[in-house]
Formats: C-alpha cells, sequence, structure tokens
C-alpha cells in the first residue's frame, strides 16, 4: 500500500515529448506583454501574425447564410466536402497552372498548421529523420516532437541570403530523411524562391526518395510585381511534394481555421487516413465561405491583389519610419513580416544584446511587442520578427517609440 501511494504521488500527468517543444514564446510575450500593461504602457502589438482585418463583407455574408441552414450542423467530414474540394483544384490551376485530383491529391484543413502539425505521425515512423529550416515556424520542428522524429536542421544566413544550400545537405540525411520541409515565402524570413530552386529540390528528392513539404500560406503576399510559385508547377512535381494552402492570410479568415493540402496522393491519403482518426472536418458554412472566397479571387482582374496592396503599403511605411528613426531594415518582398537584424548598438558592443533581451525590454519600456528571433532556430538569435498586422498610424507611432528606445539603450559604435 505504502508503495502504491509513493509511485502515485510521484506521477507526472505531463507527456516527457512536450518538454521536446520548447516554450510557446508566444506565451511569453503574452506575460511580457501584461507586466508591460500593469506599468501603464499602452501597446502595440506587432508580434503574432495575425491579420487585423475581417474577409470581405460578401465572404462574411455567404458564412452567415450558410450558419443559417438547418441542414450544415451535421458532421461535415474529415476529407472536405466535395465541392470545397472541387473549388481548392479549380483555384490551383487557376493560380499556378497546376492541376491536382480532388478526390485523391488534396485534403481539407483546418487550417494550414493543423495539416503540418499532423503530418509526421502521418508518414513518418518514430525515429525517421525529417530535414527542416532553421530559423522555421515554431511548429515545424514541434510536429516532429511529437511523432518521435529527428529533426535536421538546414540552415538559412544572412550571408546566402537566407536560401538554403541544398547542396550543403550531407548524402548520409537525404538517405536517411523522409521528407524535406520548406517555406517560400517564409515566416519569419520572406525568401523569394524561384521555379529553377524548386526544380533542383524535385531532382535531388526524386534521386533520394524524399517527400518534399512546402508551406504557401503567403501565396497572396508577394510585394513590387512578384507572385510567388508553387512547387507542384515544376514538372513531375507531384510523384514526390505535397504543398499547404491557408485561408487565415490571403482572405482575413485565421479565426474560421480553414486550409488544404494538395500533392502526392500517397502522403495527401497518409495525411487525411490519420484526420479521419481525430476530427470531423470543417464546418460546412466555414466551408462554404471560403469557396466563396477562392470564387472572388479567380474573378480578379490582373490589377488586382487581394490582400497583397494592404501589406505592401504597410511594409513601406514601416521601413522608411524606422530608418529615420535609426534603423535601417531590408524590405521583404513578400509575407505580412520584417526579417530584422538587431540594432547595430545592440550588437557591437562589450555587452551584446540577445534577442530576447532586445525584444523584452522594448515591450517594457515603449510598449511595441516584437517576437525574439531565437524562438525560430538558433540561427534566429540576433535578429527580430516584426509583423504589419496594424494600421499605418500605428506602424508610424511603434517607429517612433523603437527609435527613442534605440537612442537611449544602445552602445555607441566602436
Amino acid at each position: 500500500m505504502e508503495t502504491l501511494s509513493k509511485h502515485t504521488s510521484e506521477r507526472s500527468w505531463r507527456a516527457d515529448k512536450l518538454s521536446q517543444l520548447g516554450s510557446s514564446i508566444f506565451s511569453e510575450v503574452s506575460e511580457w506583454r501584461l507586466e508591460a500593461l500593469q506599468s501603464g504602457r499602452h501597446i502595440i502589438d506587432l508580434s503574432i501574425g495575425s491579420p487585423d482585418l475581417g474577409p470581405s463583407v460578401e465572404i462574411r455574408e455567404s458564412l452567415s447564410q450558410e450558419a443559417l441552414k438547418e441542414e450544415n450542423y451535421t458532421y461535415p467530414g474529415t476529407r472536405g466536402s466535395a465541392e470545397f474540394r472541387g473549388q481548392s483544384a479549380a483555384w490551383m490551376k487557376h493560380r499556378f497552372g497546376v492541376e491536382v485530383d480532388s478526390e485523391t491529391e488534396l485534403l481539407s484543413l483546418m487550417g494550414s498548421q493543423d495539416g503540418l502539425s499532423h503530418l509526421a505521425q502521418a508518414v513518418c515512423n518514430p525515429g525517421d529523420i525529417a530535414i527542416v529550416p532553421n530559423p522555421g515556424y515554431p511548429i515545424y520542428s514541434g510536429a516532429l516532437a511529437i511523432a518521435g522524429v529527428t529533426p535536421w536542421y538546414l540552415p538559412l544566413k544572412e550571408e546566402n541570403e537566407f536560401m538554403p544550400d541544398l547542396d550543403d545537405i550531407p548524402e548520409e540525411i537525404w538517405t536517411k530523411a523522409t521528407f524535406i520541409l520548406l517555406n517560400f515565402p517564409g515566416n519569419p524570413i520572406a525568401v523569394r524562391a524561384d521555379l529553377a530552386f524548386f526544380a533542383k529540390l524535385v531532382g535531388l528528392a526524386k534521386k533520394w526518395n524524399v517527400l518534399v513539404v512546402h508551406d504557401l500560406a503567403y501565396s497572396e503576399m508577394g510585394f513590387d510585381g512578384y507572385r510567388p510559385v508553387s512547387v507542384l508547377q515544376v514538372p513531375g512535381a507531384r510523384e514526390i511534394a505535397v504543398e499547404f494552402h491557408s485561408f487565415s492570410k490571403s482572405f482575413n479568415m485565421a479565426g474560421c481555421r480553414i486550409g488544404f493540402v494538395a500533392g502526392n496522393a500517397d502522403a495527401v491519403g497518409a495525411l487525411r487516413e490519420l484526420k479521419s482518426n481525430i476530427d470531423f472536418g470543417i464546418f460546412k458554412p466555414i466551408q462554404a465561405a471560403a469557396i466563396y472566397a477562392l470564387e472572388q479571387a479567380m474573378a480578379y482582374s490582373e490589377e488586382e491583389d487581394g490582400v497583397a496592396s494592404l501589406y505592401q503599403q504597410r511594409r513601406d511605411i514601416l521601413v522608411a519610419s524606422l530608418a529615420e528613426a535609426g534603423w535601417n531594415v531590408p524590405k521583404p518582398e513578400a509575407t505580412m513580416f520584417l526579417w530584422a537584424r538587431l540594432p547595430e548598438g545592440f550588437r557591437n558592443s562589450s555587452a551584446p544584446w540577445s534577442s530576447r533581451r532586445f525584444a523584452r525590454e522594448l515591450l517594457l519600456a515603449t510598449g511595441v511587442a516584437v517576437i525574439p528571433g531565437d524562438a525560430f532556430g538558433s540561427e534566429g538569435e540576433g535578429y527580430v520578427r516584426i509583423a504589419l498586422v496594424q494600421e499605418e498610424a500605428a506602424l508610424q507611432e511603434a517607429a517612433q517609440r523603437i527609435g527613442k528606445f534605440i537612442r537611449e539603450h544602445a552602445s555607441p559604435s566602436t
């Protein structure tokens, strides 16, 4: 009896693998934000990449009308409706010239993160290896920890313009890897990849029989005439690749939680099989609203670019305002983020600041919230991610506060 009681009292109701996820930086920044609020700061939150605007009125009206229909409250099914999958496939053809089979090569998701977080469990066995970028969105490595898969980190370095060097991946890793995951344009870094890069990637993947996983959540956020491309545009890519798409950023539907994966039928089928044991799919009115969003996008004239123009304007204003404040930050070619190296006076001193110290003290001193770069991997140390998720006046105010902080805290250049 004593032995049983001792064992029970020492039991932890928490899986050991959760420790491999690391702390959630978003929760940590939330705590800093609360601390700043309690000290009287007015918060300008440029941390989380959540659109500050809603979808178009027409999309919302479509959702509202469908939500009133009683028949839409049955279980929707994991695969997604035939109409949603068909429209998603039609959009892929319209947007990228890519044909996918909506029956076997396309699956609805509760947002692209749903698929990205479950993919390793569906296509890998515990102990397998997957290649992921560093820095990269936290769920990339977090999903591997949950699945018992070992990450091999592909560094994205400024001296290489943050492009991965595929030739630096050892043959030993190629032979052992189940998949390689990349994100162009990316989060946190808006790297621009072209079809030549993707062709090389697909060729290497076919050589080593490694699945290519491409996260294209920012497909509709290209600037200055740039339109992101799909890995599935490479001839034969469907044989070796899958691609994730999101309605959150493209159509301001983040709270709706809807997206899809398209590509290799075996990988899509494995994810469908796993998810059929986990969830019952996406609320039918949300699928109907997503269908309408795709129809709207396909009806755009060549001059219309959806959400891209809004974020391009915000990018221009914030980059210019930060330069006036004394911090020169490169202009990204896409996405809703700036990836900024810490100002020189914080890097080149006898005691250089870490990204986390900079982000925390900036928030406590000014109320401006950004994400420290090390949250995205070791290669992110020395940078912060700034989200373009506020109106222009707020972005200009944030730059002014940041400028004051830099002048007051940076060490003189040596």
